[in-house]
């Protein structure tokens, strides 16, 4: 067992667009495809964004919200989405997902490097996700193989109280890794959501501006871009993150050590979340 040589017990760190799956692509692709597919109707890839990191249920009854979303559903079908065609979209949703989750499996830039230094200082590491229980059995192999192991993971439908905003999935995760302060906890989103979460647990929270949802670039986007357009990137996804008042943005889970530097010097001077 490794002696802990922080005063940080766990950070808790979402899946897409957070560890693996620059930029998001696979729920956001998906649920194009998924709308397309249950009733033929069309929704662009920032329709699906907007509402990430709640569960999936709960975005696809998000998506049809959109004032812009429900006016063309009107339109096609001469009334508002209702929940019985949730049902048969999350229904189309969730084979597409199992059979493409794997595809995005492969870890965002210097996540496992970041991810394995915080386990040698002791330090635990949990996750959690708005994929349910059955895509979540798919991506932990497919992540495994890559190197990616955290000590505990939570999908969305595990608690029967519900996804994000609420604190119960980052909660889980202090009781099965035994984590005995939740102010020596951190929260690693790319969603607002997440971040809601984390703050709700009693946590520190980190929100990652152009790794994920938010931004919405592709990695050869992001490796390709120039300083201006990372910067109108990150300022698109500050924007989204504004309410949230995530302790702390960063571009990338490469740029976390540093992070958990200055909230460790935090938490030894006596400083909550």
């Amino acid at each position: 067992m490794t002696v802990s040589t922080s005063p940080v017990q766990a950070v808790i760190f979402d899946w897409a667009g957070t560890i693996v799956d620059f930029g998001s692509f696979a729920p956001t692709s998906i649920f194009v495809e998924a709308f397309k597919q249950g009733f033929d109707f069309e929704i662009s890839l920032d329709e699906a964004r907007e509402p990430m990191g709640v569960g999936k249920w709960d975005h696809i009854q998000a998506v049809g919200r959109i004032p812009q979303v429900d006016k063309r559903w009107q339109e096609q079908f001469g009334r508002s989405m209702n929940s019985d065609d949730v049902d048969r979209i999350y229904a189309t949703f969730m084979p597409l997902q199992k059979a493409k989750v794997a595809d995005h499996a492969e870890p965002i830039l210097n996540a496992i490097e970041v991810v394995n230094q915080l386990k040698q200082r002791g330090i635990k590491i949990g996750s959690c996700s708005g994929y349910p229980r059955e895509v979540m059995d798919v991506l932990i192999p497919a992540a495994a193989d890559y190197g990616y192991q955290p000590d505990y993971v939570v999908a969305t439908d595990d608690l029967p109280q519900g996804g994000r905003p609420a604190p119960f999935m980052a909660l889980k995760n202090v009781i099965e890794l035994g984590v005995t302060n939740v102010g020596a906890c951190i929260k690693v989103d790319d969603s607002a959501p997440g971040i809601d979460e984390g703050h709700n647990a009693g946590m520190w929270t980190v929100g990652l501006l152009l790794s994920g949802n938010e931004a919405g670039l592709t990695f050869e986007e992001y490796q390709a871009a120039s300083e201006e357009t990372l910067a109108k990137a990150r300022e698109k996804a500050r924007a989204k993150f504004i309410k949230s008042s995530p302790h702390y943005l960063i571009d990338t889970i490469a740029d976390l050590p540093a992070v958990i530097a200055e909230i460790e010097s935090r938490i030894e001077a006596g400083e909550r979340p």
